[in-house]
């Protein structure tokens, strides 16, 4: 397996058809009466107050998937002080993995069109995640003052730099958009790998498969107070480069056999 190459994932049984049921009705279960919980929260007390809240939901919801959950998060990471959070994008569960490996409030940036889907939308419109429009251009000005005002809060920003789920399991190209505002804001940025999400559920399959190590390795922050926009091209390259390596490097250990 090399780097260029799609994973090639087992072909699922019917017990595992049957697993994935079960698991789907347990999660779901477990989210809807636990974002509208949330919902009530945000409007009464506020996100930041019912922040404890948010992340027990995320762990449970992880939980559920029957999968082991472990963080590594790099020492120079400061846990009073904002960042962009880049996560690859891997599957339906990216909006809880990165939450409680560091104790940041962590703002999404979500497509406005997303808000309209029962329950998780409009949970996430609630808890004011920056939106953006699908294909619209001139957005620039309306995003930066959405992360100035999460900014002015303290709270760190999330975003998936791809733009959409891969295919492949492997890390796709960066878009530079999001960089250049974190340029502009001077926010440093910290990359963040995760494995072990694309063997239980990704784009294009409703199989949802028990069990697996989930790890969030969150990296070595990149400061951008001393770029300009002329550097931001190189420093999307060099966040992608991280990100991608550590997956790269994943993949690479399960076929040595060298991961369990």
């Amino acid at each position: 397996m090399n780097e260029r190459e799609s994973v090639e994932l087992p072909e699922p049984t019917l017990v595992d058809k049957a697993v994935s049921v079960g698991m789907w009705g347990v999660g779901l279960a477990w989210m809807t009466p636990m974002m509208s919980t949330m919902m009530l929260g945000h409007a009464v007390l506020g996100p930041d107050r019912i922040d404890r809240f948010s992340r027990l939901y995320t762990r449970g919801q992880i939980a559920l998937t029957g999968a082991r959950y472990e963080t590594v998060v790099h020492p120079d990471i400061d846990p009073n002080r904002p960042y962009l959070f880049a996560q690859n994008h891997v599957n339906v569960f990216d909006h809880v993995v990165l939450y409680a490996a560091t104790p940041h409030f962590k703002q999404g940036v979500e497509l406005e069109d997303h808000f309209k889907i029962p329950v998780y939308g409009w949970f996430m419109k609630s808890r004011g995640t920056i939106p953006v429009r699908k294909g619209s251009q001139g957005q620039t000005e309306e995003i930066l003052d959405g992360f100035r005002a999460e900014l002015d809060k303290g709270h760190s920003i999330l975003a998936f730099p791809e733009g959409t789920r891969t295919t492949t399991g492997r890390v796709g190209t960066f878009r530079k958009g999001i960089f250049y505002i974190a340029q502009a804001l001077q926010l440093p940025i910290i990359p963040v790998a995760v494995t072990g999400m694309y063997e239980k559920q990704r784009k294009g399959s409703k199989l949802l498969l028990p069990g697996g190590v989930v790890t969030v390795n969150c990296e070595k922050p990149i400061e951008t107070a001393d770029l300009t926009p002329e550097d931001v091209p190189a420093l999307t390259e060099q966040v992608q480069r991280v990100v991608a390596d550590k997956v790269d490097a994943y993949w690479q250990g399960i076929e040595g056999g060298r991961r369990a």
